[in-house]
């Protein structure tokens, strides 16, 4: 893995890990570590260290983040269908997070 991808990737794992631990309720919270943990499977385990620090507390701002840069890591060579389905699971993570 290139420094760039790593860095893509880094990045949408700390912001969905910061959508994790800012939701609201155990359910949703559950939701996006599932999101997570498909990112991770994706790629193998090979995946660069969270930093959920100093990040917002704004779940639309995390979300929008995370999103771009999962969307980001087809010009890496994932699968789009992966990192649709990675999407997928964000969204009904933040549907389940807002009510």
């Amino acid at each position: 893995m290139l420094l760039p991808h790593a860095q893509t990737l880094a990045q949408a794992r700390s912001f969905v890990a910061a959508l994790a631990d800012r939701a609201l309720t155990l359910e949703a919270s559950s939701a996006y570590e599932r999101a997570l943990l498909e990112l991770d499977r994706v790629h193998g385990d090979e995946c660069p260290a969270l930093d959920t620090e100093d990040l917002t507390d704004d779940r639309d701002i995390l979300l929008a983040v995370a999103s771009n840069a999962i969307e980001e890591l087809e010009s890496y060579g994932i699968d789009p269908l992966s990192v649709e389905l990675i999407l997928a699971m964000l969204v009904d993570a933040h549907d389940l997070d807002i009510g």
